[in-house]
């Protein structure tokens, strides 16, 4: 099973998996783990002298009360000689105040290993989604996305930061306990090495049980998280639609899935720690027992019976932690296992491994029998279907086409948001998978009826593509797309925050600030995929006046529904089912009386 086709489910989040998926998972979770770790050896091998050491001071502890016990106290009563009694307790008193100040100091080493593995994780999620293609996150929605970046990685964060530690504290004290109540008394060391069966056998218990609960948990937990995402980010609509009360139940029911799985891990829990207590209790009854009859026999000292007790209940006590450290693993594992899947996907849509530079574009498109499908060749969709097409340059073409007919899915493939399943696309002769990604983005430009502003000013979203421009730049912009006028009546002009009140734009309003950032990056191909579907009429004006200037010099498709838009273009495509069926002048298809013709029809009766 390759870890293409486990991740091949990321779709599902799926609660199960294979035996063999399972193992592809969790090497690949191992995987990106070790690659996050490798930076940092000098810190963790710090850290694990560091905990070793303190480790070892607190083992002594017993030892120390049990010579003292049984040595310098009796000297001290029968001699009158404290000074080795007063000796012992001071180096009681250094060895825990020194594994003290180790332990301190391992907190910090962790915490600062913590946060450096957290920020690495953080960065590669960011900056790898990033760069993945759009086929990706048009299939991954940006709830998953936002699980990925918080509670996932929160999960991750509570292991390391806490139970993680908590584990190897627990394991090196519990395996120093045991060395050091061999050496003291080996009888008792057995005991609780024969102990451990029972002890191992609930401890793999809860471990099987555990993943299964805890992987249930993390894809409900991000199911929440998409239904909460998906309605805020769509109020409107579900405003508009009276859809709350629907929305409420199925929150409500993925409220209650995440309530049951949490459940079904703490009845776990339930189980796990009371077996314990009651094991621990056990062992300390059976040494104490057998001690107790030893020391009557004079076969053991009393103070290496009291030493025997502390180290049983130091080796049972720190088990607890290790139940913890399970519960936050088990999470922290699922958690990694959907991280690591969102770093293992790889881009469609690659770099170059010889980028080709271009320097100008004069902006000529060539499509030479390109084919696409979404999802690959062998995909039974066919979006876009043999297409031979030429576009000169500086030629405006208009794309118009019933819904699904490929128009927008061949403008992706013109911005390269996709590459062509068979064929090759070329700009100036180039094949668009040739040209350095740089360069191609300052040549080719896509604007889209989603007219997104990020935070920040106007100034700065419109200065998207081209940071280094003047503010001058900016207005000049902004006038040739006639959006100065209503920029300038902002309470801050340019310099308004797009988020902050008073700086509110209507829909219009941001589709002109997309424009103004368009036509500042002055590429050599410009692309509006129905660009001017949320402009009123007098601003679709101004813009059509600013579109009959502007792309005068430069490549343009458009896609369009209104006649207006349409009527500048020099050249019509019409599509249907992927294929162009209709191609010419706006003139020359009305005289054809075919498709075109038909929707011409409809338009100028719809105006009159």
């Amino acid at each position: 099973m390759s870890l293409e086709s486990v991740q091949g489910t990321r779709g599902e989040d799926r609660e199960s998996y294979t035996r063999e998926e399972s193992r592809a998972i969790r090497r690949r979770s191992l995987t990106l783990l070790g690659s996050i770790l490798r930076p940092f050896k000098k810190l963790i091998a710090l850290t694990v002298v560091v905990v070793v050491l303190s480790a070892v001071l607190r083992a002594v502890g017993p030892s120390l009360i049990a010579v003292g016990i049984d040595t310098t106290l009796p000297r001290a009563i029968e001699s009158g000689d404290w000074w080795p009694t007063i000796g012992i307790t001071a180096a009681f008193l250094a060895v825990g105040g020194a594994g003290a100040a180790l332990v301190g100091w391992y907190v910090v080493l962790i915490a600062q290993l913590t946060q450096a593995v957290m920020m690495e994780l953080r960065t590669r999620i960011f900056r790898h989604t990033q760069r993945l293609s759009l086929e990706f996150h048009e299939g991954y929605t940006s709830g998953r996305i936002i699980s990925r970046q918080t509670s996932d990685l929160e999960s991750i964060q509570e292991l390391l930061d806490g139970s993680l530690s908590e584990l190897i504290d627990a394991v090196l004290l519990g395996s120093f306990t045991l060395i050091a109540l061999f050496l003291i008394d080996w009888r008792s060391g057995l005991l609780l090495v024969g102990m451990g069966v029972p002890l191992a056998l609930i401890m793999w218990w809860f471990v099987v049980e555990s993943q299964k609960g805890f992987r249930a948990t993390r894809v409900v937990s991000a199911r929440l998280i998409v239904q909460f995402v998906e309605t805020m980010t769509g109020i409107r609509a579900v405003q508009a639609f009276r859809r709350e009360k629907h929305n409420s139940r199925v929150f409500a029911k993925a409220s209650n899935d995440y309530r049951e799985a949490n459940l079904k891990v703490i009845n776990l829990f339930g189980v796990l720690d009371p077996a314990l207590v009651m094991l621990g209790n056990i062992t300390v009854a059976i040494v104490l027992l057998w001690g107790a009859l030893r020391v009557t026999d004079g076969a053991l000292a009393i103070g290496v019976l009291l030493a025997a007790v502390l180290y049983v209940r130091n080796f049972f006590g720190p088990l607890e932690d290790v139940a913890m450290f399970l519960n936050s693993y088990q999470s922290a594992v699922a958690a990694l296992e959907k991280v690591s899947g969102v770093l293992e996907e790889q881009p469609t849509v690659l770099d170059p491994e010889n980028p080709v530079a271009l320097e100008h574009s004069s902006g000529e498109l060539r499509f030479d029998g390109v084919n696409f499908s979404y999802g690959g060749a062998g995909d039974s969709k066919t979006v876009l279907a043999d297409c031979n097409l030429t576009i000169a340059a500086g030629q405006t073409v208009a794309l118009i086409g019933t819904t699904g007919a490929g128009k927008s899915t061949l403008a992706k493939l013109v911005a390269r948001f996709y590459d062509p399943t068979e064929g090759t696309l070329t700009l100036d002769g180039r094949d668009l998978r040739e040209l350095d990604p740089v360069d191609l983005r300052r040549a080719i430009v896509m604007v889209t009826q989603e007219a997104y502003l990020f935070s920040g000013t106007v100034a700065e979203n419109i200065a998207l593509g081209k940071p280094e421009a003047t503010l001058e730049e900016i207005r000049a912009a902004a006038i040739a797309v006639g959006a100065d006028e209503f920029i300038s009546s902002l309470p801050d002009g340019y310099d308004t925050d797009v988020n902050k009140r008073g700086g509110r734009v209507s829909a219009g309003q941001r589709q002109l600030i997309s424009f103004a950032r368009a036509f500042l990056a002055d590429p050599a191909v410009l692309i509006l995929d129905e660009a001017t579907a949320s402009l009123d009429l007098p601003s679709e004006r101004l813009v059509q006046d600013a579109l009959q200037r502007l792309l005068a010099d430069r490549t343009a498709i458009i896609i369009a529904h209104r006649l207006s838009t349409i009527a500048i273009a020099d050249r019509v495509l019409v599509m249907e089912h992927g294929r162009v069926i209709e191609d010419g002048t706006p003139a020359q298809l009305i005289e054809h009386d075919g498709k075109f013709a038909s929707l011409h029809r409809s338009w100028v009766s719809s105006l009159s």
